[in-house]
C-alpha cells in the first residue's frame, strides 16, 4: 500500500471519529430520557386510583358500543345500496330483453319475407288457439247441424207449405174418385208412395225457390260495391303441376276449408318456381264464377301483388289457418255467393285494391286483414296493384 493512500485513510478517520463520538452521546442522552419517561409513567399509573380505572373501562365499553352501532348502520346501508342497484339492474335487463324481443321479431319477419321471395317452402304449424278452436268446433258440430236444419225448416215459405198441403189433399181426392168410378180398391201402399213423392216434390220446389230468392237478393243487395263483396279466404296449395297445354300456367289443387279441393289455374310459372308453390299458404278469391283456362276449369284466383317486373304471392299472418276469411274493418259486409260476371264487380274494385308504402294489402287505403291475427302483406312490392 502506498504512502498516499495511508495518509488519505488517516485523514478520513480523523474526520469521522468526532461524528461517531457525537452520535454516541446523543444516543446515550436519548436512552436516558426514554428511561426517565418510562419510569415517570410507571409511577403515575401506580398512583392512579381504582375509580380512574373504572372510568377508563366505561369509556372503552362505550366506544366499543358506538363502533358496533356504526358497523350495523354501515351494513344496513350497504344492503340497501345493493338492493337498489339490483332493482335498477333488473329494470335495465327487462328493458334490454324487450328490445331484443322486438329485434328478434323484426329479424324473423324479414327472414320469412326473404324466404318467401326466394321460393323457400314455408310450413305452417298449428297454434294453440287454432287447436283450441278446432276442438271446440268439433264438439259443437252436432249442435250446429241441428240448428241449421231447424233454420232451413223454419225458412220454408208459408206458401210452399200450403201448396204441399193442397197437393196432398188433391191426391187424396183423386184416389177416392178413382175408387168410386172403377169400383175397385186402390193399393194403399201405392197411394202412400204417391203422397210421399208429392211431398218431396213440393219441398224441392220450395228449396229451389229459396235458393233463387237468396241469389237474387245477394246479386241485387243494396247497390253497394266495395271489397266486402269479395270472398277472400286463406287456402293451402296441396298439389301443383304445369298446365298440359300452356307453358305459363300452373294447375293447383287448393284447400280453402270446404272439405274438398278446388282447382285453381294461375299464370305464375315465370314468377314463382314450382317448388315454392307446393304447400304454400296464400289468399284466394273464392266467389268468382268458374271459368275454363285452356281447357281446365278454374274455381278461384290466387291473390298477388303485380309489379312491372315481377309478381309476388301475398303473404297472410303466420298464425293464419285454412278457411280464415280476409276482411276490411272499414267496409264490413257479407260476400256474394258468386260474383255476377255481367256486373263486373271485381273489375270495378280492382283499381282500389293495392299495396301501400308498407307493403300492406289495402282497399282504398284501408288494410285487408284477418281479424285478431294481422294484416296481409306483399314480400317486397309496395304501392303496387293487387290482382
Amino acid at each position: 500500500m502506498s504512502t498516499g493512500v495511508l495518509l488519505m485513510l488517516i485523514k478520513l478517520t480523523r474526520q469521522v471519529l468526532p461524528q461517531i463520538h457525537n452520535l454516541s452521546k446523543a444516543l446515550l442522552v436519548t436512552s436516558a430520557s426514554g428511561r426517565n419517561n418510562f419510569q415517570l409513567k410507571q409511577r403515575n399509573l401506580m398512583m392512579a386510583s381504582a375509580a380512574d380505572f373504572e372510568r377508563i373501562d366505561g369509556k372503552a365499553a362505550l366506544a366499543e358500543k358506538i363502533l358496533a352501532d356504526l358497523q350495523s348502520q354501515i351494513e344496513a346501508i350497504r344492503k340497501a345500496a345493493i338492493q337498489s342497484a339490483g332493482l335498477e339492474e333488473e329494470k335495465q335487463l327487462i328493458k334490454e330483453n324487450e328490445e331484443l324481443r322486438k329485434e328478434i321479431e323484426s329479424v324473423k319477419t324479414a327472414l320469412f319475407l326473404a324466404e318467401v321471395g326466394n321460393g323457400v317452402r314455408q310450413v305452417q304449424l298449428p297454434t294453440k288457439a287454432a287447436l283450441s278452436a278446432f276442438s271446440t268446433q268439433k264438439l259443437n258440430t252436432s249442435d250446429s247441424v241441428k240448428v241449421t236444419n231447424q233454420v232451413k225448416q223454419e225458412s220454408v215459405p208459408q206458401s210452399s207449405q200450403q201448396a204441399t198441403e193442397k197437393k196432398i189433399e188433391d191426391s187424396g181426392k183423386k184416389t177416392k174418385q178413382k175408387e168410386s168410378n172403377s169400383g175397385e180398391p186402390v193399393n194403399n201402399k201405392k197411394a202412400k208412395k204417391e203422397k210421399i213423392e208429392n211431398v218431396e216434390e213440393s219441398k224441392n220446389a220450395g228449396d229451389t225457390s229459396l235458393k233463387k230468392k237468396a241469389n237474387a237478393d245477394n246479386d241485387s243487395g243494396d247497390g253497394t260495391v266495395d271489397v266486402s263483396r269479395l270472398d277472400l279466404r286463406i287456402g293451402k296449395i296441396v298439389s301443383v303441376e304445369k298446365h298440359p297445354d300452356a307453358d305459363s300456367l300452373y294447375v293447383e289443387k287448393v284447400d280453402v276449408g270446404e272439405g274438398h279441393h278446388r282447382t285453381v289455374v294461375s299464370g305464375l310459372v315465370k314468377h314463382v318456381p314450382i317448388n315454392a308453390m307446393k304447400d304454400r299458404i296464400a289468399v284466394f278469391m273464392c266467389n268468382l264464377k268458374p271459368a275454363k283456362m285452356r281447357g281446365v276449369l278454374s274455381e278461384g284466383m290466387i291473390m298477388c301483388a303485380s309489379g312491372a317486373e315481377k309478381t309476388e304471392i301475398l303473404v297472410p299472418p303466420t298464425d293464419s289457418v285454412i278457411g280464415d276469411r280476409v276482411t276490411c274493418e272499414e267496409y264490413p259486409g257479407t260476400p256474394d255467393v258468386q260474383l255476377n260476371p255481367k256486373k263486373k264487380i271485381w273489375e270495378t274494385l280492382k283499381p282500389d285494391v293495392r299495396t301501400n308504402a308498407d307493403r300492406v294489402a289495402t282497399y282504398k287505403g284501408a288494410p285487408l286483414l284477418i281479424k285478431g291475427k294481422g294484416v296481409i302483406v306483399a314480400p317486397t312490392l309496395a304501392n303496387t296493384q293487387i290482382s
